[in-house]
C-alpha cells in the first residue's frame, strides 16, 4: 500500500527595515529553490536606473494604482516615503492555484497587513546585526541624500520593534548562513503536519 502527501501551497513573506537586503535574500533563496515562484509588488514610485519593469516591481502610475485601489484589486498596499506599494490578490492567487508555494519581500507594514488576511502566510523578519552596519548598507546604495537616510534609519528603528510579531527571525550577519536559515525554514514549514494530507490508500 502506497501512502501519499498532499499539501496546500504556501506563501512566505520575507521582511527587513530598508536596507536590511529582504530582496536579495529572496532572490537567492529563489536561486536554490527552484520550486518558488516570486511575486513581485506592484509601486507607484520611479523606477530605479538597475531596475526592471516586471522583474523587480510592477511600476505604475499614482494614478492607476489608486484605481486598482478603488477595484479591490489589493491583498493589502501602504504608502511609504510618499510612494504607494501594494500586492495584487490576482497575481498571487494564479500562481497559488497553480500549486507553486510562492516567496515575495514585503517592507513590515505590508507583511503584517497581508498576514491579517492570509492568516496561512509564513512570515520572516531578517533582521541586520546592528544599525550603524545598517547605515552602512543604506548609504553605500547611493540612492537617496543623507537626510533621507537619516529618515530611513529612524523609521527602521521602528519596524525592528515589529520583529516579535513575525513567524521566525534570521539575523542577516552571514549572507550564506542567512540563507541557510531560510532555507530551513522553508523546508520546515513543507512538513509542517497542520498543512500535510496524508492518503494512505494511494495507489501505488
Amino acid at each position: 500500500m502506497a501512502i501519499q502527501l498532499t499539501r496546500k501551497p504556501i506563501l512566505f513573506i520575507l521582511s527587513a527595515p530598508s536596507g536590511g537586503g529582504k530582496t536579495t535574500m529572496c532572490h537567492a533563496v529563489m536561486e536554490r529553490d527552484d520550486s518558488l515562484s516570486y511575486s513581485i509588488s506592484t509601486t507607484s514610485r520611479p523606477q530605479r536606473p538597475a531596475e526592471v519593469d516586471g522583474r523587480d516591481y510592477d511600476f505604475v502610475s499614482r494614478e492607476l494604482f489608486e484605481q486598482l485601489i478603488a477595484e479591490g484589486r489589493f491583498y493589502e498596499y501602504a504608502e511609504v516615503y510618499g510612494n504607494l506599494y501594494g500586492t495584487r490578490k490576482d497575481l498571487v492567487e494564479a500562481m497559488l492555484a497553480q500549486g507553486l508555494d510562492v516567496i515575495m519581500d514585503l517592507d513590515i507594514q505590508g507583511g503584517l497587513n497581508l498576514k491579517s488576511q492570509c492568516p496561512e502566510a509564513v512570515l520572516i523578519f531578517i533582521l541586520p546585526p546592528s544599525v550603524s552596519i545598517l547605515r552602512e548598507r543604506l548609504e553605500a546604495r547611493a540612492q537617496d541624500a543623507p537626510q533621507i537616510v537619516e529618515q530611513r534609519l529612524s523609521c527602521a528603528m521602528q519596524e525592528m520593534r515589529k520583529a516579535p510579531q513575525y513567524d521566525y527571525i534570521v539575523m542577516n550577519d552571514d549572507f550564506s548562513r542567512t540563507v541557510d536559515a531560510i532555507q530551513a525554514i522553508l523546508d520546515a514549514e513543507r512538513c509542517r503536519a497542520s498543512r500535510q494530507c496524508v492518503d494512505f490508500d494511494a495507489k501505488s
